[in-house]
């Protein structure tokens, strides 16, 4: 195996000799150890030739792994520096892979389009502070996305593979539902990071699947998930009545989905919520919010 990848010496000297310095706002914590790397990829199962999309690729640790994998990689960074800095680090350090690397410097959640050839894998260390809003914006717009490997806080993760009926099953864990299924992957140790985050971290695995089968759209859908949730201990005749006019009009949604007016909505799996945007009157208009 080669030495391309970086470790915790590598990265600091790299740190030092651009002046970054991490920065919670952008939740950013660097991946310093290369074993770690590559558990990801190989976890990830990126393969020669595919094409991948990293968020948030910051100093380039996973970025060097699934070029090393023989992946093609558009990286979206949204720090400048470390935007501009990239393409010299992995023409440094693995330059026969420097052709197979675009940078897009954007925020994530802004970014509606892709340069080249529509990626199959999402594979990423989030952000902690926008992992789920990126998550689902990008299941939402690329749709040729077919696998999601990410690393986010331990908390994080079992919010989204959570399944019904349990304690930690929300909104993340229904929207992520409606595209894909997920699972928890691996666990992360704190002290592969620089800095040392004071959570935990873990690996979550997504894989596309067909939505629901239903007349509503998907922001009907979500609307209701976020209403369902909004104040989850009520049941789901009063937490939607402001949505369908009246708790007694929320209720006839409901027995009309099939669905016990005094359940709660962690309850409920996405084909249940779908169920009941179905009958529920949900303004036309209703944008989605991706998160």
């Amino acid at each position: 195996m080669n030495d391309s990848l970086l470790g915790p010496s590598q990265v600091r000297d790299l740190a030092g000799r651009l002046g970054v310095r991490p920065t919670k706002s952008w939740g950013q914590n660097f991946v310093v150890d290369a074993g770690t790397v590559r558990r990801i990829v190989r976890t990830a199962g990126v393969g020669p030739g595919e094409h991948v999309v990293e968020v948030g690729p910051g100093l380039g640790s996973l970025t060097l792994g699934l070029l090393e994998a023989g992946a093609h990689v558009v990286a979206i960074e949204v720090d400048p520096l470390l935007a501009e800095a990239l393409p010299a680090t992995v023409a440094e350090r693995a330059p026969g892979s420097a052709g197979r690397l675009t940078v897009l410097p954007a925020d994530a959640l802004t970014v509606t389009d892709l340069p080249g050839e529509a990626p199959t894998a999402l594979v990423a260390n989030l952000p902690y502070n926008v992992a789920v809003p990126v998550l689902l914006s990008f299941l939402a717009r690329f749709t040729s996305l077919e696998r999601v490997l990410v690393m986010v806080q331990a908390e994080v993760a079992d919010r989204l593979v959570a399944p019904p009926g349990s304690r930690t099953y929300g909104i993340p864990s229904a929207k992520a539902a409606w595209y894909a299924s997920a699972r928890r992957a691996g666990s992360i140790g704190r002290a592969v990071f620089w800095p040392v985050p004071r959570v935990d971290s873990a690996l979550v695995a997504l894989e596309r699947r067909d939505p629901p089968r239903t007349t509503a759209s998907r922001e009907q859908v979500f609307t209701v998930v976020d209403a369902a949730f909004a104040q989850r201990r009520k049941m789901l005749r009063s937490a939607l009545a402001g949505l369908a006019g009246s708790s007694a009009q929320a209720e006839r949604a409901l027995v009309a989905a099939g669905v016990r007016p005094d359940v709660r909505g962690e309850q409920l799996d996405i084909e249940a919520f779908a169920r009941i945007a179905e009958h529920l009157v949900v303004p036309a208009d209703v944008r989605e919010w991706d998160g």
